[in-house]
């Protein structure tokens, strides 16, 4: 049977899953999300945008719009470029923002539950195992609260990167440390932290498989990892340039704020755990990192019956699990300070809690060895209802649906206007301070339309000129502050009345440095033409 039909029945069983975990996203992808959230502005922003400039201008991909006249803004927080470009085609053709952004968290969590549940059938022979792990990982705790970050749901080049490894580990060639090497650089290139959490995985896969320490397979893993160091270091020297440059960097006291405790283990917003027992440990963890009892009494039978150590391929699992349980206490770890201090990618983590997902990888590989144990030791149909009800309890205990969205009207019609000026550089009003920037979400997400310049923004990092063009602000529009504007590039003026004091609207109207070239009702757009002396 060809490949395709083999597997596209499982596909389509993680496309329900993800139709059903995220309800009711997919009744109406195009009005509906999480766009209160200023993480969903930014990372739809960066979809689009990335999208677009891998085609117009790939050599100036890191120069992004937002924070202008800064450089290298889109490293200010993540590249995306894989689901950029699975989003790209849309993005081309002028689909709105929000609903690229929706489609492809369901296209995330899908292809993440199918890739896992790939990897375990190819390694314990068992489909419907293979399916239970699956939706154990595409749905767990964890990805399921972090709906305003696309990053979380694209994990579905590690388990690739996982299969690849193991068999360069037993026929080291060319090959398969490409084929590593490819799947890694993937899974980097969907997030930085996953970047970390994919070395550190990988390090510790290699690491528990002493029998395969031999000189052809370390040629063959060094073979991978210069491979993965030379695809990489495009996308990462714009991070270093961003730190040496504008002072892109996590301090340890970052880490220490968002470092984990116990009560992320005891954490889950599932329908089933919250209100019964787990309410009482999410308000105050970082991370929703509890694994679900069906996986966690499905690995222990992994590692009671011994298969979590004998199998080379579960012992991976085993050793990538235990790395991310003890990482993600982060600065509560003795000796992490030094390891901060040692290796410069652990300075690009600043919610060390989110370790706990290299758990959740691990778990429900363990889990489908244990399954395919137990059903092959039953006959058929037992086997089949065993398989039938361990997704079932594994999709009941990750459910929170219904979701919570709130309703998108879509781009307001004058950013039309915006994206057809030429050489325009634009700011919105009103331009929040530094301490709630996240209010300049909506400027970002209309800025995915027309990839203007703007000088406002929201990332990861805020660089220091932020800040001068905040005091620039204050005043807006008296006379110098129009003048500010014009000595710093700006060309164009976008004002919500709806969100700034009467007066601001009223000094608008009479400044002889605006003109109104369009007004909505909503919304005004000011040519910014000269200051007044």
């Amino acid at each position: 049977m060809a490949l395709r039909d083999r597997r596209l029945p499982e596909l389509a069983i993680f496309v329900v899953a993800a139709v059903l975990h995220t309800w009711p996203l997919a009744s109406a992808p195009a009005t509906l999300g999480r766009i209160d959230n200023a993480d969903t502005a930014l990372n739809a922003w960066a979809i689009a945008w990335v999208g677009m400039a891998v085609i117009t201008k790939p050599l100036h991909l890191f120069d992004a719009n937002i924070f202008y006249p800064e450089p290298r803004t889109l490293a200010f927080s993540e590249v995306m470029l894989p689901q950029a470009i699975m989003g790209a085609p849309l993005t081309w053709l002028g689909w709105d923002p929000v609903l690229v952004y929706n489609l492809l968290v369901l296209a995330g969590f899908a292809l993440s539950g199918w890739s896992m549940a790939w990897l375990v059938s190819q390694w314990t022979g068992d489909r419907v195992a293979g399916v239970v792990a699956g939706l154990a990982y595409a749905f767990n705790a964890h990805i399921l609260v972090r709906f305003a970050h696309l990053q979380a749901m694209h994990v579905q080049y590690l388990p690739l990167a996982l299969y690849a490894l193991d068999m360069l580990l037993r026929r080291p060639s060319w090959r398969w440390s490409a084929l590593v090497a490819l799947a890694c650089v993937l899974q980097a290139l969907t997030s930085n932290y996953l970047l970390v959490m994919t070395v550190f995985a990988m390090a510790a896969a290699v690491a528990v498989r002493p029998e395969s320490w031999r000189a052809p397979q370390l040629r063959s893993i060094a073979a991978a990892g210069v491979l993965s160091a030379i695809a990489l270091a495009p996308f990462l020297y714009p991070y270093w340039l961003a730190h040496t440059q504008q002072g892109l960097e996590r301090t340890f006291d970052d880490v220490m704020l968002y470092s984990g405790t116990w009560r992320d283990w005891l954490s889950t917003a599932s329908n089933l755990h919250y209100d019964w027992w787990s309410h009482a440990w999410f308000a105050g963890s970082k991370s929703s990192n509890f694994p679900g009892v069906t996986v966690l009494l499905l690995s222990a039978a992994a590692m009671a019956t011994g298969t979590a150590w004998r199998d080379p391929r579960a012992r991976m699992a085993l050793a990538i699990g235990i790395i991310g349980f003890v990482l993600s206490f982060g600065g509560h770890l003795p000796g992490y300070r030094q390891l901060f201090d040692l290796l410069p990618l652990l300075k690009g983590i600043r919610v060390v809690a989110r370790f706990g997902w290299m758990t959740l990888f691990a778990l429900p590989i363990l889990a489908g060895f244990a399954l395919a144990a137990w059903r092959r030791r039953l006959p058929p149909a037992a086997g089949l209802a065993v398989g039938v009800v361990a997704a079932v309890l594994v999709t009941a205990e990750a459910t929170r649906a219904p979701m919570s969205f709130v309703v998108w009207d879509g781009i307001p019609r004058i950013y039309d206007r915006v994206a057809a000026l030429d050489n325009a550089v634009l700011v919105e009003v009103p331009f929040p301070p530094r301490q709630t920037i996240y209010d300049n979400g909506p400027a970002m997400l209309f800025s995915a339309w027309h990839l203007k310049p703007l000088l406002n923004g929201y990332s990861g990092f805020t660089p220091a000129s932020y800040e001068q063009h905040v005091e620039v602000m204050q005043a807006f529009p008296d006379a110098d502050s129009l003048a500010a504007l014009a000595a710093i590039g700006v060309t164009h003026v976008m004002v919500d009345a709806r969100r700034v004091p009467p007066d601001v609207l009223e000094r608008c109207v009479v400044s002889d440095g605006l003109a109104l070239l369009a007004d909505d009702g909503a919304r005004r757009l000011y040519v910014l033409t000269a200051a007044r002396p």
